[in-house]
C-alpha cells in the first residue's frame, strides 16, 4: 500500500475547509487539516522508512530527526534564546502545577500566584502543598473572574521565588493582553496552555513557560516546557528523577519513553504556523476570527451576554450566556445539528464556550456568527 505525498501549502489561512464540521472544543481542540493529512501519511510510512511514526524507536535515527526538528522549529517560531531549554514532557499542564513549586520553591519560601480563573486557582492550591507562604498576589474571585489585573492591582512580594500566572483562562474566557511585571529578579512563570503561539511572544521576561499541547500545539499527551537554564539548578528538595527539570533537560526529554507521536504532531504544528507567516500572522488571523463572534454578542441587545470584561476578552475562548439555561441548551443542540460542536460551557460555569484556537478556520467563526444572529431572530 502506498499513499500520495502531501505537499504543504505556503499558507492555508482562510482556505475553505474540506470537512463539514467545526470543532469549537476547548481541548482537545481542532487541528490544522493540512497537519492531519501529513500525519495520516506518516502514520503509514514516515520519510520512506517503511514504518510509521507510531512504530519508531525513541532512540532511533528517525525520532532523533523528529525531536531535533521539533525543538528547532519551536525555537525559531517563538524566537527562543539559546539560554532556554525546550522540553517535551508528559502529564499535561496539571503536572506542572506541582513540578513548578517542587523544582523552584524552597521549603518555607514565598511564591506569588495570580488566581484569575479555575486553572490558575488549581495551580495555587498545588503550590500551597509545598509552602504555607505561597500567596495570592491577586484574586479575581470577587469579580467572578471576569478580568485580568493590571500590575497596580497585584501585591507582589520582592522576595518571591517566582510569580505564576495563567495567560488565558479557558473556562472564563479572559486573557492577559500584557505581560505582568514582577519585581526585578523575580522569575515569571506562566501557564500558556490555551494561547501559546497564538500571538507574538517575547520569552525573555519569563523564567519558565509551560503549555499542554492539546489546544494550540497538537494532541493531548505532550506538554511543552520552556525554562531558563539557570533555574535548572535550583532543585530545593530531593525529587524523583522524572519530576526534575534538570534531569529531563540532561536526557533531552527522553528520560523515559516519550510520547513519540504527540511530539511529532506538535512539531508538525510548529511547521504549519511558520508556513502561515508566523506568530504575527496568527495574531491578526485570530483577532479577525474572534471579532466576528464578539460583534454578534455586542450587537444582540443583551440576548447574548459575554462573561469577560471587554478589556480582558480572550481571543481563544469566547464565553457567553443566553437569557435562560433552557435557551443555552437549545443553542448548543441546534448548533450541533448545524455541524458546530462542543460549545457547552465548562461544568463549573455552564453557558456557551466557543474556542477559536489557531486551527479554527475563519469559515467556522463566520458560520457561528451567522447562526447566532439567526438563533436570536427565531428565539429572541
Amino acid at each position: 500500500m502506498t499513499t500520495a505525498t502531501v505537499q504543504p501549502a505556503a499558507s492555508s489561512l482562510g482556505a475553505k475547509p474540506s470537512r463539514p464540521t467545526f470543532n469549537f472544543s476547548a481541548g482537545p481542540g481542532c487541528l490544522p487539516e493540512e497537519v492531519l493529512q501529513i500525519a495520516r501519511q506518516d502514520m503509514w510510512d514516515i520519510g520512506g522508512a517503511g514504518i510509521g511514526i507510531l512504530e519508531c524507536s525513541h532512540r532511533g535515527k528517525i525520532y532523533d530527526k523528529v525531536l531535533a526538528e521539533a525543538e528547532a522549529d519551536c525555537r525559531r517560531v517563538g524566537n527562543i534564546p539559546s539560554n532556554y531549554k525546550v522540553l517535551f514532557l508528559t502529564g499535561g499542564a496539571t503536572s506542572q502545577n506541582f513540578m513548578v513549586p517542587a523544582n523552584l520553591l524552597p521549603d518555607g519560601g514565598v511564591a506569588d500566584y495570580l488566581t484569575t480563573g479555575y486553572w490558575a486557582e488549581k495551580s495555587y492550591e498545588q503550590a500551597r502543598l509545598y509552602s504555607e507562604h505561597v500567596r495570592e498576589a491577586f484574586s479575581g474571585k470577587a469579580s467572578r473572574y471576569t478580568y485580568c489585573p493590571k500590575d497596580d492591582e497585584v501585591s507582589y512580594d520582592p522576595k518571591a521565588a517566582y510569580v505564576h500566572y495563567c495567560s488565558n483562562n479557558t473556562i472564563m474566557g479572559t486573557e492577559f493582553h500584557h505581560v505582568p511585571r514582577p519585581p526585578a529578579g523575580v522569575p515569571l512563570v506562566c501557564d500558556m496552555s490555551s494561547d501559546i503561539y497564538s500571538r507574538p511572544l517575547d520569552v525573555t521576561p519569563y523564567g519558565l513557560i509551560y503549555a499542554g499541547a492539546q489546544k494550540n500545539l497538537g494532541a493531548a499527551g505532550c506538554t511543552v516546557v520552556i525554562i531558563r537554564e539557570d533555574l535548572l539548578e535550583r532543585n530545593p528538595r530531593p525529587l524523583p528523577q522524572m519530576l526534575q527539570y534538570r534531569v529531563q533537560a540532561k536526557d533531552e526529554s527522553r528520560h523515559n519513553t516519550p510520547p513519540v507521536f504527540n511530539i511529532y504532531l506538535t512539531g508538525q504544528v510548529f511547521k504549519w504556523i511558520e508556513r502561515q507567516g508566523g506568530l504575527s500572522a496568527m495574531a491578526k488571523y485570530n483577532a479577525e476570527k474572534a471579532k466576528l463572534i464578539y460583534d454578534a454578542i455586542d450587537s444582540s441587545g443583551g440576548f447574548y451576554r459575554g462573561h469577560a470584561r471587554p478589556d480582558s476578552r480572550s481571543l481563544m475562548n469566547i464565553t457567553f450566556r443566553l437569557p435562560t439555561e433552557d435557551l443555552d441548551a437549545k443553542f448548543i443542540a441546534e448548533a450541533a445539528k448545524n455541524r458546530m460542536i462542543d460549545m457547552k460551557g465548562h461544568r463549573s460555569t455552564g453557558g456557551i464556550r466557543a474556542s477559536t484556537y489557531n486551527a479554527m478556520p475563519r469559515a467556522g467563526c463566520e458560520a457561528l456568527a451567522q447562526f447566532m444572529k439567526e438563533f436570536q431572530r427565531t428565539n429572541g
